[in-house]
């Protein structure tokens, strides 16, 4: 294992491990069309996209959306989504990853602002869960930030140190995140956000996930 073991990565989970951007765009596009606006591109969702999402809603609308239109912009995308993620599956390469990276010795974990009763059936029916320390999702309403998450998921690791982590994400939230619970941060651009808006938050961003790994184990060594 040499000098490397105790580092561990903390995955974010849609458009990082689970290439669901056919399902998001899809979902964002049906919430939308609720409140009559016209459906974007996945290049438009990539470079706008931002959270808390209310803030991503207000880029397009021009305002915030009432409690109201998010109440059923919220409900659309999540139902749609639901319908739609079946057709979904795992990044490219993923679970050897997952695999190169347990059986090194090296620890890791998932935390994501999907509705956590949904996410761990779905990590488990890939057949992967035996691969993290903790499966942890959204249990709160939907629209918040992941740091005010990290803290709690980190300290659940026992043995873990914030120091020896790096999160592993495709959104500026992720970089934002680590940075609050002093870990550091691989940026990936398979998934919601752009190149271009990723590398304005200042962390290494890569275009495969096995750069984001190789990556990791550069920057905890």
């Amino acid at each position: 294992m040499g000098k490397l073991t105790g580092a561990h990565i903390v995955w974010d989970w849609n458009g990082t491990l689970f290439h669901d951007n056919d399902a998001i765009i899809g979902a964002t596009n049906a919430a939308f069309g609720e409140l009559g606006l016209a459906p974007i591109t996945m290049e438009q969702y990539r470079a706008l996209y931002c959270v808390p999402v209310p803030k991503f809603y207000e880029r397009l609308l021009g305002r915030l959306p009432t409690d109201a239109e998010w109440e059923v912009m919220d409900e659309t995308f999540h139902r749609y989504y639901a319908e739609h993620r079946v057709g979904c599956g795992l990044t490219d390469g993923a679970v050897e990853l997952l695999m190169g990276w347990r059986s090194a010795g090296r620890s890791q974990s998932i935390l994501s602002m999907y509705v956590h009763d949904e996410l761990v059936p779905l990590v488990r029916g890939f057949g992967i869960e035996a691969h993290f320390l903790r499966v942890d999702g959204r249990t709160g309403p939907s629209g918040g930030s992941k740091a005010e998450h990290m803290e709690r998921h980190l300290a659940a690791l026992a043995g873990v140190e914030a120091a020896r982590t790096v999160v592993i994400g495709d959104a500026a939230d992720d970089a934002v995140a680590a940075m609050r619970v002093g870990a550091r941060a691989v940026l990936y651009t398979g998934g919601s956000h752009s190149r271009a808006s990723l590398e304005g938050v200042g962390v290494p961003v890569v275009d495969t996930l096995a750069e984001a790994v190789a990556e990791a184990e550069r920057i905890a060594a």
